[in-house]
């Protein structure tokens, strides 16, 4: 009967009523990217654009990110939900309404969105809602935020390019949401590039094997 009831409280959105209260006091965290060495948090070179992705545990799917040519940064965070500067616990309580998200800072003149958005959908399941494989929560929806009315096109147009081509594939519809970015909250330090501190460490992503073409 518990582990039921706790499923079911972190399946569902809080209302800011019902998200923990948080506090002002930013995450304090080493301004250096453990891969490349560029900082994590601005101000950027100018030129420089940036996405928040959504798409399961931000251990994984960060690495997917900061492999890609044109990218200049990446870094975990909190994004979409309530509760000001979130702990790690706060988050995965189900009681703040963020989800874990990866900060992507890129060179439009290396890599496009339409780029980094392909490896997105493809590196996960965008079908599975409040969920990403056995990880389970809020925290772990397909999410998509954007900084401009260009993005918010893109990514539309491609998701529902994507979402024929799972159709096609027997998949249910996709659950992505794409929406304007909000404030992004730093991850704690020891999970920034977790996975190139920690080779061996969990990695539950898994994409659906369909490809944009």
């Amino acid at each position: 009967m518990f582990k039921r009831y706790i499923d079911s409280r972190k399946l569902q959105m809080p209302t800011p009523e019902q998200a923990l209260p948080g506090r002002s006091a930013p995450m304090r965290i080493h301004n250096r990217h453990h891969v490349n060495g560029n900082p994590l948090q601005p101000p950027f070179p100018a030129g420089m654009d940036q996405i928040v992705l959504g798409l399961g545990c931000f251990w994984g799917a960060e690495r997917k990110f900061w492999q890609l040519p044109g990218v200049y940064t990446t870094a975990v965070g909190y994004s979409a939900g309530h509760t000001p500067n979130p702990t790690y616990e706060e988050v995965c309580s189900g009681l703040t309404g963020h989800n874990e998200v990866v900060l992507v800072v890129f060179d439009p003149a290396v890599i496009t969105l339409e780029e980094i958005l392909r490896v997105f959908w493809q590196a996960h399941d965008p079908t599975q809602g409040m969920r990403q494989g056995n990880d389970v929560g809020t925290q772990y929806r397909s999410g998509v935020y954007t900084f401009n009315d260009a993005q918010q096109r893109i990514a539309t147009n491609l998701l529902q390019q994507y979402q024929a081509k799972l159709l096609q594939s027997g998949y249910e519809s996709v659950t992505t949401e794409i929406q304007p970015a909000g404030p992004f909250y730093y991850a704690e330090d020891y999970h920034q590039q977790y996975l190139a501190k920690n080779p061996g460490g969990y990695c539950g992503l898994g994409g659906t094997g369909v490809c944009f073409d």
